[in-house]
């Protein structure tokens, strides 16, 4: 399985437009501890050592040809261009087959609109999902202009399913998506009690020749049976978003906790999975406010001290 991340931020990217955070200033900056004119150029000497991120993206293929999306970034456009595997082959004829999407969060659908452009493509979500973007907004009106265009194609939890091209081509892509309690954005103005609460957010599996990833990009709690899915992963791309639960209270004096927002802080995850039996394991969906982003911070060790990783847009993984 060919893996690519062409984007590891939260939504907003990092650093955000509107943030003067430490974070966003050290990143725009880049200010060291020391005085200009000192000799000292070892970047370990610098208040901030991080990097820049788009809005998380995942791109899976199983023979380098055709692709999938898990979600679709605001930013998928410049990810494109930054992922030469995603370039188009000819005239109107990109690789990306597909799109999964895990949740009806903006930074995870908007993408999808800035792939209006006539080329046939299959999207799975849950039926809730569905229901929100195709018959409750109509600007994803853009995506059915033309018979096929896009393939709209319910999941359920729990089950296994090939991934297909718009015209039924086999990818080599086996998903399962396991649907979490969480809640459905604030844009949505459905009445909740006609969406199903378990499909507001979900944890997705991928795997190819006997390979297994998961992307659990957002996630409140934690239950045994997600754990035992979790335990046979090759790969864990785990909800990196913040490091504390307070982090954005107390950064801001007010606002929601992480728990509040549906996220599992790092802190806790580290203590929740530490005895996680998967092969490599990384946050994703990083916030522009997570201490995680300063490869100089004790967070940052504290994460790699653990045997995580904090993901980085464009890395390259096989698996």
């Amino acid at each position: 399985m060919r893996i690519r991340i062409p984007g590891s931020a939260a939504g907003g990217r990092f650093p955000q437009w509107n943030c003067g955070c430490r974070n966003c200033v050290g990143i725009r900056q880049n200010v060291p501890k020391n005085a200009p004119g000192d000799a000292c150029e070892d970047p370990r000497d610098r208040e901030f050592l991080g990097k820049a991120r788009t809005q998380a993206q995942l791109a899976l293929s199983a023979n380098g040809s055709s692709w999938f999306l898990a979600g679709a970034s605001p930013d998928l456009p410049s990810q494109i261009e930054s992922t030469p595997d995603l370039h188009p082959r000819a005239l109107r004829d990109s690789p990306i087959s597909g799109i999964v999407l895990a949740s009806s969060d903006l930074d995870h659908v908007l993408g999808l609109l800035l792939l209006r452009e006539l080329q046939p493509l299959r999207v799975y979500a849950a039926p809730s999902i569905l229901r929100i973007l195709r018959d409750e907004n109509s600007m994803f009106s853009m995506l059915n202009r033309v018979d096929p265009q896009v393939v709209w194609t319910p999941t359920q939890s729990g089950m296994s399913f090939p991934l297909l091209s718009a015209d039924g081509k086999d990818s080599g892509l086996l998903c399962e998506v396991h649907f979490l309690s969480g809640r459905y954005p604030k844009y949505v103005r459905t009445q909740p009690a006609t969406l199903a609460p378990n499909e507001a957010t979900a944890a997705l599996f991928f795997e190819s020749a006997g390979k297994r990833l998961a992307y659990v990009p957002a996630i409140g709690a934690l239950d045994d049976a997600l754990l035992e899915k979790l335990h046979r992963a090759d790969l864990l791309l785990f909800d990196g978003t913040f490091w504390s639960d307070d982090e954005l209270p107390r950064l801001q004096g007010s606002g929601e906790t992480a728990h509040q927002m549906g996220h599992i802080p790092v802190e806790e995850s580290l203590r929740l999975l530490k005895g996680i039996q998967a092969g490599r394991k990384m946050f994703i969906h990083l916030n522009n406010t997570n201490p995680i982003l300063n490869q100089a911070s004790p967070e940052n060790q504290a994460v790699r001290q653990a045997g995580w990783e904090a993901a980085e847009d464009n890395w390259q993984l096989e698996l």
